[in-house]
């Protein structure tokens, strides 16, 4: 799920760099101007939205970034990281049968984060905490393919209404 953020700041992004003893290149702003926009974003679709910069500059902006704490990055699958303003506090949660990606409160996972502070002496890192499974429309797809497949629906009822034994 693409979700479409405002261009980012451009003053308080600058002030960050600053603090940070760097400077605001045009660079820099267009790779976080692409990562609000894709929201999920990877190296490859931030290099496909700037296409005149560099890959490999693309991927040493985003470490940049990350480092100083304008973006994180979870991993939302096997393929590569994904980026987010770090301000954009929320869990995701991912399909594993069609990839669609939920963003979701982070309180949501308030219980567990305390429970493993107190009971194992654990802390978690929030911006890599996602949770896979399926999502409504594929179980309701597998539900109507199991209900195609063997003449069933899933209350156990035989395509002609009648109860199955």
């Amino acid at each position: 799920m693409t979700h479409s953020h405002p261009p980012a700041d451009t003053v308080a992004l600058a002030a960050q760099l600053h603090a940070h003893g760097m400077r605001m290149t045009q660079q820099r702003q267009r790779v976080v101007d692409a990562v609000t926009q894709l929201v999920h974003a990877t190296p490859d679709q931030v290099a496909e939205l700037v296409p005149d910069v560099d890959l490999t500059t693309v991927y040493r902006t985003l470490e940049t970034l990350e480092q100083i704490g304008v973006l994180a990055h979870t991993h939302l699958g096997h393929g590569p990281p994904s980026y987010r303003l770090a301000s954009d506090d929320h869990l995701h949660v991912v399909c594993h049968h069609c990839s669609n990606v939920v963003n979701a409160p982070p309180g949501l996972a308030d219980e567990l984060i305390s429970r493993l502070a107190d009971e194992r002496g654990f802390t978690v890192d929030r911006s890599h905490l996602t949770v896979f499974g399926t999502c409504a429309d594929c179980r309701a797809e597998q539900r109507s393919a199991g209900k195609r497949s063997n003449g069933k629906s899933p209350s156990g009822e035989t395509s002609d209404g009648k109860a199955s034994r």
